[in-house]
């Protein structure tokens, strides 16, 4: 994924004349990143998509980092930020390295006066809570709850929501977002060992052409900045489009699990993966089926990357006292392990209903003041003895 789609009207050549009915020219735009060695899709508007009437001033959404260098086992109570009805306001970013930023939103209202445009990140967002559509010139994606929405950088959006209850967590790449090329074959095909095939995987629907002129506002983030844009056409005026760079939707209920006699490391659970970084889907799966096998996962030390494991379901067998949108950081530099008990509990079971996401960047991520007002004081100290330290919340 993704695949070559054609939606709508296209000419036969690509930059030749193409013309409406009345013998208007369309106007072509090519949408790529990677400058022309990446994915691209040729997009056809009614007019130019360059009528800027206005700009405004830009503000800064930029993180505040409160802790630049980390070595401590750390962990935050995401469900505790408060509802916002601005979408751009309700984005919180958390965590932050060069190559990425890991956030979480809770917006209470659909986006009825702006689009957004990232022109910095391809987007991964993983509906927690929620549903309704995910709008562009593409078409439209309707999502729900346990759905990854993958927009690349410099798709014009709108979310419209069916309640207020939403919580999204939210990756931004400063590189593309893919799945494992392990999975595909040289003709990008999925192979029959992947977890996921491209049946699983939906495209935008439904596109509109929206022939409208007025005032179209378009906040656009750059370098942590949104500038505001005031359009003379509507962003949405596409009659047709062809390629391979669109948004698309992937549910974590599709992810098939990878399983084996005795307990299999966490590659087995990526989905995708962007530049320094990979994020795992953790989904209810039988256990391992070794008469013998410890289905917890053994300690291991984190030499090459920080984990960061955002619990959305279930019981997750190999942590104690967990809620869901709690995310756990185990820094790159000390082993990690299963807490007290959990690895005797796990003997013989033989299944489990766990739903959890996990990101591994393979760059030290920083901590704003944001995760800071949400962390679970000494977490760090959990894996002692039952009894020796009782966790307390700040």
């Amino acid at each position: 994924m993704p695949y070559y789609k054609q939606v709508g009207s296209v000419p036969a050549k690509r930059h030749t004349v193409f013309r409406s009915p009345d013998g208007a020219l369309y106007h072509e735009e090519l949408f790529g990143t990677e400058g022309f060695a990446g994915i691209s899709s040729l997009v056809y508007h009614l007019y130019p998509p360059t009528r800027v009437k206005e700009r405004g001033e830009p503000y800064s959404v930029r993180p505040v980092v409160a802790i630049e260098d980390n070595l401590q086992a750390r962990s935050y109570l995401t469900f505790k930020t408060e509802p916002t009805a601005d979408y751009i306001e309700s984005r919180k970013t958390l965590f932050v390295n060069n190559d990425m930023s890991i956030g979480i939103a809770a917006p209470s209202a659909s986006m009825t006066g702006y689009f957004f445009k990232n022109a910095d990140a391809d987007e991964m967002l993983f509906v927690h809570k929620g549903s309704g559509l995910l709008k562009t010139m593409y078409g439209d994606i309707r999502f729900a709850y346990g759905d990854y929405l993958i927009i690349p950088r410099g798709t014009v959006y709108q979310f419209e929501f069916d309640s207020s209850e939403n919580k999204l967590l939210i990756v931004e790449s400063n590189g593309p977002i893919e799945t494992p090329g392990r999975y595909r074959n040289n003709y990008g095909q999925y192979l029959e060992h992947s977890p996921f095939c491209e049946r699983d995987f939906r495209a935008p629907e439904n596109m509109e052409t929206h022939d409208e002129t007025g005032d179209f506002l378009i906040k656009i983030k750059k370098r942590g900045l949104i500038y505001p844009y005031v359009y003379e056409t509507h962003p949405f005026d596409v009659v047709g489009w062809d390629g391979c760079s669109y948004p698309y939707a992937f549910s974590i209920f599709n992810f098939e699990p990878i399983t084996g006699r005795i307990h299999m490391p966490p590659p087995i659970h990526q989905t995708f993966q962007g530049k320094n970084f990979v994020i795992c889907s953790f989904v209810p799966r039988l256990y391992d089926y070794h008469p013998e096998a410890i289905p917890a996962p053994y300690h291991h030390s984190n030499v090459d990357s920080d984990e960061l494991l955002y619990y959305v379901d279930g019981d997750f067998m190999s942590r104690n006292n967990i809620q869901k949108g709690q995310i756990t950081l185990h820094p790159g530099g000390i082993p990690h392990g299963p807490h007290p008990g959990a690895i005797e509990r796990s003997i013989g079971k033989k299944e489990t209903g766990e739903l959890a996401v996990m990101i591994d960047p393979f760059n030290p991520v920083k901590i704003t003041t944001e995760a800071m007002g949400i962390e679970v004081k000494d977490y760090y100290q959990s894996w002692l003895a039952e009894g020796k330290k009782k966790e307390a919340i700040v």
